[in-house]
């Protein structure tokens, strides 16, 4: 049957109903306000910030040592006018939600300067940055024997491209940034199935196997060469209140995990109290909420199989 375009002269009084409803529900959209972030400008500085810490293995090839530092600096030149654009604007977003100012009002901050400086010390962090990404990829390899090189594990391993972003957003996490931590980690958690808020602490030399289903919350803290595999959860055990009822925020929620912490599939591990201690194991599905010590192995008993022949 085809399309009856007579039909089609209801579609202004739709748009009437649906424009109505953002005055009468102004919660879930942002209009006459401050331009937000654009999840289209984070995502092409995140493919431009992953282009600088791994040459060669993204868009540009045959890079070398007589082209790169023109190929480098056009980047970073780029990296610094989008940044500086996309901090000013959260930094004043969150300025005028918290104050309920006019978007346009005379302030004496200055969020563009404000946002250079950020982005410049931010710019300053990825040498740095570059040799904790080293230890990733290399406790990548050490702790995968499928693994046959490097190369393999920069270009398509999920939890290096999760690691990789949260190690930028936490960055920008530390530094106060409103907004765009929590926009790359969302991008990174739709592309890889793994969950990493930005304000997570993570040591060098991290590795998640498989990846998928990953959760690890605000204020975990991870010592290095800890490795985790899928559908691993760091969570928080319950959210303390004040006596209005409302959630406090800030506290420590989220486990803390020792140094050489082997964590298998399924385990859960909830409380900001919990500390797993230092080269210990916790086995696969273990649900834990509360304190081991160092080289301690948990694990569940296994459950009784039944076999019977099929009819």
């Amino acid at each position: 049957m085809a399309t009856d375009f007579r039909r089609k002269e209801i579609l202004p009084e739709i748009t009437g109903q649906i424009v109505n409803s953002y005055h009468e529900i102004g919660t879930i959209n942002h209009l006459g306000h401050c331009p937000l972030p654009s999840y289209n400008e984070i995502s092409k500085l995140l493919e431009d910030l992953s282009e600088i810490l791994f040459p060669g293995y993204r868009r540009r090839q045959n890079l070398h040592f007589g082209n790169v530092t023109y190929y480098v600096g056009d980047l970073v030149d780029s990296l610094h006018d989008m940044l500086t654009e996309q901090i000013a604007r959260a930094l004043r977003h969150d300025f005028t939600t918290r104050t309920d100012a006019v978007c346009n009002a005379i302030v004496e901050r200055d969020f563009e300067a404000e946002a250079q400086e950020i982005t410049l010390d931010f710019l300053k962090c990825i040498p740095e940055l570059r040799s904790i990404l080293s230890k990733d990829v290399q406790a990548a390899f050490d702790g995968d024997p499928a693994a046959m090189n490097l190369d393999e594990i920069i270009f398509s391993y999920p939890g290096l491209e999760a690691i990789t972003i949260h190690r930028l957003a936490h960055e920008l996490y530390r530094r106060k940034v409103p907004f765009i931590p929590r926009m790359m980690s969302e991008r990174s958690h739709s592309r890889t199935g793994i969950d990493i808020h930005p304000g997570a602490q993570i040591g060098h030399s991290f590795f998640i196997d498989h990846g998928t289903g990953v959760v690890i919350g605000e204020t975990c803290e991870i010592h290095p060469y800890v490795k985790i595999y899928q559908g691993v959860t760091l969570g928080a055990l319950s959210f303390p209140k004040d006596s209005e009822g409302n959630i406090i925020r800030g506290s420590k929620r989220h486990p803390t995990i020792g140094e050489g912490v082997v964590i298998y599939a399924n385990a859960t591990i909830l409380g900001g109290d919990t500390v797993i201690g230092s080269n210990s194991v916790i086995g696969a599905s273990v649900s834990l909420m509360k304190s081991i010590p160092p080289n301690t192995i948990v694990t569940i008993e296994k459950p009784s199989l039944k076999f019977r022949e099929a009819s």
